[in-house]
């Protein structure tokens, strides 16, 4: 439900309204935690929100600058969370260049290992370092 211009509504609530937190518990830890910085301060869980504040978020899927353009304190649709803000340029372009970095980056990790080695992995492990062992 969208609220009018006078109303305040709580940060945590309108970061889970907006869909950039999947529960409001896990906004509260995000808002608590320093993830979220309001007009450049961390508030607390409690702080009000109104329309026109600037809004830092440091959230698992990337980090967003917004100027907060309608307040909710029901959780909707995304088309509907998308009206609630307007993220900077320079935000979406940054966001944007990390994606491309993580998609270019080389990843380290073989495939078969996962967590312990099977009996088999182990094996063909020792074969490796008696071979190694012996030149």
């Amino acid at each position: 439900m969208k609220q009018t211009e006078d109303e305040k509504i709580r940060v945590d609530k309108w970061l889970w309204a907006a869909r950039f937190y999947k529960t409001r518990s896990m906004a509260t830890d995000a808002v608590e935690a320093g993830h979220v910085h309001l007009n450049g301060e961390r508030p607390k869980p409690a702080r009000a929100l109104k329309i026109g504040d600037k809004l830092r978020i440091y959230a698992a899927h990337g980090e967003f600058e917004m100027t907060v353009r309608q307040l909710a304190d029901k959780r909707g649709s995304a088309a509907i969370a998308v009206t609630l803000y307007e993220e900077s340029p320079e935000s979406i372009a940054k966001r944007e260049q990390s994606r491309e970095m993580q998609a270019t980056a080389p990843h380290f990790d073989h495939p078969d290992v996962r967590g312990r080695p099977t009996k088999k992995w182990r094996r063909e492990l020792h074969s490796f370092e008696r071979k190694q062992g012996r030149e």
